[in-house]
Formats: structure tokens, sequence, C-alpha cells
């Protein structure tokens, strides 16, 4: 598969950083408004360098994950330290960012189309600069969708 024509059909992707591109598709379930099954997000993501380029697909994304992360991104953004880290139950993509010195964040993204046989890891560097539109996409994300449903442990 051509990957970079796959990608160009998808459109602009909902939220993108260095070489990671993130299109949302829609909820995997959008009838079910329990915490576990409404939540699910159908996901394509996409991250190259260098003469490499790995797709993944499919329901990879819990919006919890996404609403942590964007409380994550905003606080680095504040105070211009620490991480944010974008953890999923499903193992096809994480994204862990690291402020470092002089207003530098390290980027490593983790992605597969089959975790029980591959393994990519990317790692990018970019300015703080990246932080702002990558909150922005990441608020409209959150906001097209929202949580639904309550933890077991927060009824």
């Amino acid at each position: 598969m051509n990957t970079a024509k796959y990608a160009e059909d998808l459109g602009a992707p909902d939220f993108k950083l260095a070489g990671l591109q993130v299109w949302i598709h829609g909820r995997q379930f959008p009838d079910a408004d329990d915490y576990w099954d409404g939540n699910w997000l159908n996901v394509t993501a996409r991250c190259s360098s260098s003469g490499a380029d790995v797709l993944t697909s499919g329901p990879i994304l819990h919006a919890p994950d996404l609403t942590r992360w964007l409380a994550a991104l905003e606080e680095m953004g504040r105070t211009l330290s620490g991480g944010a880290d974008l953890v999923s139950l499903e193992p096809e993509l994480s994204v862990e960012m690291k402020m470092e010195t002089l207003g530098h964040v390290a980027v490593k993204v983790e992605i597969t189309p089959d975790h029980m046989t591959q393994e990519h890891t990317f790692r990018f560097e970019v300015d703080q600069s990246y932080l702002k539109p990558l909150i922005e996409d990441c608020r409209r994300v959150v906001a097209k969708y929202p949580v639904k449903g309550k933890l077991d442990s927060e009824q």
C-alpha cells in the first residue's frame, strides 16, 4: 500500500506532530453511552521519517486517553516543563513528549499495525511552538468526541 497516497485521500489530519498524523473517523459504537464501549474511536494514524512510513488503523484510541493527553499538553504548554503522554489501552499507538532545555520537546512515537510481530519507534525533536497548534487540534477533537458515561469507580 502506498501510505502517502492513502493519507492524502484522507484529507487533513485531525492532529499532527512532527512526522505523526492522526485522523479520527468517529466512534466505534456511536449508539453506546457507557464508558467503555461508547468511547472507542476509529482512528487512522501514520508516522513517517527518513525512509520509514508506518500506518495503523482501527478502534485504537479511547476518548478518555485523548482528554488526559490534552490536560497534560495544556499543563506542559503553561509551565514549559514536564511531559505529556498519549497512552492507549491498545498497543498500536503511543506518544511520549518531554520538555527539554531551551524550549525543545523530545517526542517518541510508537506505532504498529501488528503488535504481535512488529515494533516501530520514531523519535523527533520539536520546538515548544508546536504545542499551541497541537493543543488547539486536540481541543477540537475532545469537543467533538467528549467522554461518554462514567468509569465504574466514578459512579
